[in-house]
């Protein structure tokens, strides 16, 4: 069931992305005058799902592909308006597109007319050029053509961030406020910081819960981050190669957690806790001869007490403190229910008007991309590259129960990655096209229909042995690594 709900959650999400990145290309291509032959959710090779033809007012269900250009032949097909015919002056319309969900959801595509791209090659453009082509508009229209898919989708994040804002506000827990600290990983801690650090500062600038960025400022190299350890104010400088060292440690990797101390919320009649005197609101100091001042030393001191009655000394909601013996049950349990990080720190909760929640979303965005592009140097090594994900690791970014607040936040940080990841100038991407383009704006030369072919096959091939790789990585983590 969990897998379930991960998956609706991607496909929802990719829906969502796929859609306003096309359609992104769509609006520009048809603000020019440029005729675009489909528009298609999904890739849909052989087969698609549905197909609607808005020219002939058909809607048709598993229309299969034909393979010699003639109509293709459908399941079942559903006259759902009159058919029209062409405008007189030849001038194309929305009309004049097919829309289709496709069954593969690896994408979707606009099929522009008068454009080289991986689905078309140079002899299909032999013909003379007409007017709403792609090929016979000035460059920069063509270019903003190509760049509206990414523009769209960061938009799209912005929107989203906005919303989150607007709707959720912000809720957390200030990193000084943890009294506890943190725990580290081991990489965290062979980089100078220790269990109990309470976070403080970085580069000399306060720590702020609310700054997407803060993580992964503080683990680059040289970071100066300000910690408060046992009561004094200490320095630790990053040394180089942490982030390096996390890059392939999996998908449950936490270089840091928050320390929670142990309070009870409820007591399970019966139990030891019970049993041994403890009431709602105590605090666990200590089980035995273990100091316990958080969850982390907690359950492996139960686990050494367990089938005994041990004694732990209690610190009630008044301030004093007793030791009271609590039997340990052979499961190293006591019979609690423990309060939340959310109940037991001060909350910091920032609501904001719909204008105010403009520069919030817009200054998220803006940092997520930062950080993103940032990261983006580790693929380029060996860590890096082995940390590489597909379907399997997107998925799993999603929880494992529906929320619409995490769903929305990891749908606006996908639909950063895609904009940025289009961008980048390989052929067959956005990027690719892009980067022709401006070559041609500069020089005044427009590269050969030939070229753009090439080109295109060769970043096709490459783009297509990445998703393998990518998909590969996670079959190898999840059934033999």
């Amino acid at each position: 069931m969990d897998i379930l709900v991960k998956a609706a959650q991607l496909v929802l999400a990719l829906v969502i992305l796929v859609t306003v990145h096309e359609f992104g290309h769509y609006a520009f291509a048809r603000m020019f005058g440029v005729k675009v032959n489909r528009f298609y959710l999904f890739f849909n090779p052989w087969f698609s799902i549905l197909k609607w033809n808005p020219m002939k007012g058909t809607l048709e269900f598993l229309p299969h592909n034909s393979k010699d250009g003639g109509p293709d032949k459908a399941v079942h097909t559903w006259q759902v308006g009159k058919p029209r015919t062409p405008r007189a002056d030849g001038k194309p319309t929305w009309r004049d597109t097919i829309y289709g969900l496709g069954w593969l959801p690896l994408g979707g595509y606009c099929d522009i007319a008068g454009m080289i791209d991986e689905t078309k090659d140079a002899s299909k453009l032999e013909s003379e050029p007409q007017s709403w082509e792609f090929r016979s508009k000035p460059a920069w229209q063509r270019l903003l053509v190509m760049v509206a898919g990414v523009l769209l989708n960061f938009v799209l994040a912005i929107a989203i961030y906005i919303g989150i804002a607007f709707h959720w506000g912000d809720s957390v827990i200030p990193y000084q406020a943890m009294s506890e600290g943190m725990d580290f990983s081991e990489e965290m801690k062979a980089a100078g910081f220790r269990d109990g650090d309470i976070l403080m500062s970085i580069d000399g600038r306060p720590v702020d819960a609310k700054d997407y960025a803060s993580g992964w400022d503080m683990i680059q190299p040289g970071a100066r981050v300000g910690v408060l350890r046992e009561g004094t104010e200490t320095l630790v400088t990053v040394s180089d190669g942490l982030v390096k060292s996390m890059a392939t440690k999996g998908k449950d990797y936490r270089p840091m957690s928050m320390r929670v101390p142990v309070v009870v919320a409820k007591l399970l009649p019966g139990e030891g806790a019970a049993e041994g005197g403890l009431a709602q609101g105590d605090r666990i100091l200590k089980v035995g001869n273990d100091t316990t001042p958080a969850i982390t030393e907690f359950m492996p001191a139960l686990q050494k007490a367990k089938g005994n009655k041990t004694p732990m000394l209690v610190r009630h909601a008044d301030g004093s403190e007793t030791v009271m013996e609590v039997p340990v049950n052979e499961y190293g349990k006591i019979g609690i229910q423990m309060l939340s990080p959310m109940e037991i720190f001060d909350l910091e909760t920032v609501r904001y008007s719909f204008l105010g929640a403009i520069p919030r979303g817009w200054d998220i965005g803006t940092t997520q991309l930062t950080t993103y592009v940032s990261s983006l140097g580790l693929i380029f090594s060996k860590e890096g590259a082995q940390s590489l994900g597909g379907f399997g690791t997107l998925g799993d970014l999603f929880p494992t129960h529906w929320s619409w607040y995490s769903f929305w936040q990891i749908t606006a940080f996908l639909s950063i990655i895609l904009a940025f990841m289009n961008i980048i100038p390989i052929p067959g991407l956005d990027g690719g096209h892009t980067l022709f383009l401006l070559v041609e704006i500069v020089t005044r030369r427009k590269p050969s229909d030939r070229f753009l072919e090439i080109a295109n096959t060769v970043g096709f091939a490459f783009l297509l042995l990445l998703l393998v790789y990518a998909n590969g990585n996670d079959i190898y983590r999840y059934f033999l690594k």
